[in-house]
């Protein structure tokens, strides 16, 4: 007896965890979760009939799930058409080619850009600005795999055929040019990774915490200049006089260093 219940697979033994298939669904099940989907995460939210309305995100998704469909029965031409109609209307560019799970979530929309060969899985969440797009003129995968349960914050980059795992968070405005394990969070140009130190996991509440962002470059930084004073002080008894930049105190970089 057919059944449409989905069975979980387990985790992949791969360190970076790369995300299954976006798991099937009919049409109109997708549809509804989409809706849910923006009603959960956007608190800005305030019915589902404004959100069915005038959300653009939420319609280039459903834009995308007729061209996908027209794109895999061949009609690629009229996929392409309609995507770009789309692109138009809503300012949200997505290939008819890309593949995208349901819960998909594009909070505000414009100026997204989802290539041809992209993967995106279970309840993902981009911001506007947000690029996954493609570093090769070969044919075949040429852009990323997004895992289930992602956060891509605003302006985002993700290049390449790589694979972010399950239940990351991408900073705002970082450049993510190698393949992410599950739970890390990316930030800077390149992207640096961090483990989480509290993992998230399917069933807890989205992660929309884009304030928690570590600065690995400038904390390095920090730690550097603390330790070449330290050197220095037990050197010489003193700190070194003249003109170099001194560590930040209480996080505010401050003094002659920088002639401003």
């Amino acid at each position: 007896m057919e059944t449409n219940q989905i069975v979980s697979a387990p985790l992949a033994a791969n360190p970076l965890n790369p995300p299954k298939p976006p798991k099937p669904a009919g049409f109109f099940a997708s549809i509804r979760k989409d809706l849910d989907s923006v009603v959960e995460r956007d608190p800005a939210a305030r019915s589902r009939l404004e959100v069915l309305l005038v959300y653009s995100g939420l319609h280039a998704i459903w834009a995308h799930r007729i061209t996908h469909w027209l794109w895999m029965h061949n009609l690629k031409f009229a996929g392409r058409w309609l995507s770009q109609v789309t692109r138009n209307l809503t300012g949200v560019e997505i290939h008819p080619g890309a593949t995208i799970g349901p819960g998909f979530f594009i909070d505000h929309g414009m100026g997204v850009v989802i290539g041809e060969t992209a993967e995106i899985g279970t309840d993902v969440t981009i911001y506007h600005g947000v690029t996954l797009g493609g570093t090769s003129l070969e044919k075949g995968k040429r852009h990323p795999t997004i895992g289930d349960r992602v956060v891509i914050g605003t302006g985002a980059k993700v290049l390449g055929a790589i694979t972010i795992g399950d239940d990351s968070r991408i900073g705002a405005n970082a450049v993510v040019v190698k393949s992410v394990p599950a739970n890390s969070v990316v930030v800077g140009v390149p992207g640096q990774i961090v483990q989480r130190s509290q993992p998230h996991h399917l069933g807890d509440m989205p992660d929309l915490n884009h304030t928690s962002l570590p600065d690995v470059v400038g904390l390095s930084l920090k730690q550097l200049l603390e330790r070449v004073d330290a050197l220095e002080t037990r050197l010489d008894g003193h700190a070194l006089a003249g003109e170099h930049v001194h560590a930040p105190k209480e996080n505010n970089w401050a003094g002659e260093d920088f002639s401003i």
